[in-house]
This record gives C-alpha cells, sequence and structure tokens, in this order.
C-alpha cells in the first residue's frame, strides 16, 4: 500500500487578506473552486513551479462565517518553508505589517503567523547565513 501527500488546509475568516498573506510568503494561486451549494471558496497555493498538487495549502473560507476562527491554532502545529534569503523575506513580511514571531537572530529559522493565526516556519535554504542586525538582537513577539 502506498501513500501520497496531497496538502495542508487551514480554515481562514478573511480569504482575501489570507491569500495576500501567502502570496507574500512567495506562494502563488494554482486554482480555485467556489462551491455555490456548500457555500464555502477553496484556494489552492503552492511555491513556484511546484504546481502538481503536492506541495499546497488549501485555504477555506466558509462564506457564512467561521466563528471559531481565529483561535490559538497551537493545536494545529506550523506549516514550513525553505526559502532562500531569510532575511529579505523576512523584512518583505514586516514591510507589509506582519509580525515576526520568532526573528530569524540565527540566519536559519523565523516564525510568522498568517491573518488566521496559523505558525508559519520559515527556514533559510543551505547553511544558515551569518547573523546580521536587526534580526540578531530582535526579540521575540507573541508566540508561535
Amino acid at each position: 500500500m502506498s501513500i501520497e501527500y496531497l496538502h495542508t488546509m487551514v480554515r481562514v475568516k478573511d480569504l482575501d487578506a489570507s491569500v495576500a498573506f501567502y502570496k507574500l510568503l512567495g506562494l502563488t494561486e494554482r486554482r480555485r473552486i467556489d462551491n455555490e451549494k456548500g457555500r464555502f471558496t477553496l484556494v489552492f497555493l503552492c511555491p513556484p513551479g511546484q504546481d502538481d498538487g503536492h506541495n499546497d495549502v488549501e485555504l477555506t473560507y466558509n462564506w457564512d462565517g467561521d466563528d471559531g476562527l481565529p483561535s490559538d491554532s497551537r493545536h494545529f502545529g506550523h506549516l514550513a518553508y525553505r526559502v532562500d534569503d531569510i532575511y529579505a523575506l523576512c523584512q518583505t513580511l514586516m514591510d507589509n505589517g506582519v509580525t515576526i514571531n520568532r526573528p530569524p537572530r540565527d540566519g536559519h529559522m523565523a516564525f510568522v503567523r498568517s491573518p488566521d493565526n496559523v505558525s508559519v516556519e520559515l527556514l533559510q535554504k543551505g547553511d544558515a547565513k551569518p547573523p546580521q542586525e536587526p534580526w540578531a538582537s530582535m526579540e521575540n513577539t507573541g508566540h508561535w
């Protein structure tokens, strides 16, 4: 018997804000399904060039609202992405109003949260970058 990873699904409260956040991370929208009968929208996003459906994040938006969101979402764990330049991406995220919960002080790992409180781990591709400011002395904000 074989098993194949397909995607990770997270519920979102504000579809536009969530899509914008994941696009800031560098993901692209691969497909979208609007289901009139079920009154929901599914948006599948993936890293560029990885659109075979095996690296998707599925955002599920319920048209009639979702009173359970945003919750702490710690039970979910986190999404993890390897990035080419952790400092540049964290700067882009900060410039767009995203809080860096765990800054990349070590040049290797950072954590941020989506608009729906989903924890996202960012890992530097290859070796860690040399520590540099403002990241090296930046304190944690909140939790991840």
